[in-house]
């Protein structure tokens, strides 16, 4: 290869890469939108979720479809949000978010702890 040959094939890299990281955070963040209550994670977790929910999505849109969909496309936009969501639903089920382990199950309530200590301030006369 020469050089010139080189750079576009780095150039092409480097503009896929930024697209499906754009992409991903798009995704990400419609799906962590679209769930109800506080999301684990940060940044980083919903870039990956984006884009990790895109090709779970568009994988399952072309295996049951048996037709291409790619991912910066509106059908492709819709199936990266759902497999997104999808992904984001097993990870708050499985890291405890809604259930906590015991006999029975109960809903955490994080937030009436919270607003319980900002309204009930100690005033000293």
């Amino acid at each position: 290869m020469s050089d010139a040959e080189l750079t576009t094939v780095f150039q092409t890299w480097a503009n896929d890469i930024l697209v499906w990281v754009g992409f991903g955070t798009i995704v990400g963040l419609l799906a962590r939108a679209i769930m109800p209550g506080r999301d684990p994670g940060g940044a980083v977790a919903t870039l990956c979720m984006g884009i990790v929910g895109t090709l779970i999505g568009c994988g399952v849109w072309s295996f049951f479809y048996n037709a291409r969909v790619t991912p910066i496309s509106p059908m492709g936009f819709a199936v990266g949000t759902a497999g997104a969501f999808i992904l984001l639903f097993f990870y708050k089920l499985l890291g405890g978010y809604w259930f906590i382990e015991g006999e029975v199950p109960r809903r955490r309530y994080l937030f009436r702890r919270q607003r319980h200590r900002l309204y009930h301030t100690h005033v000293e006369e």
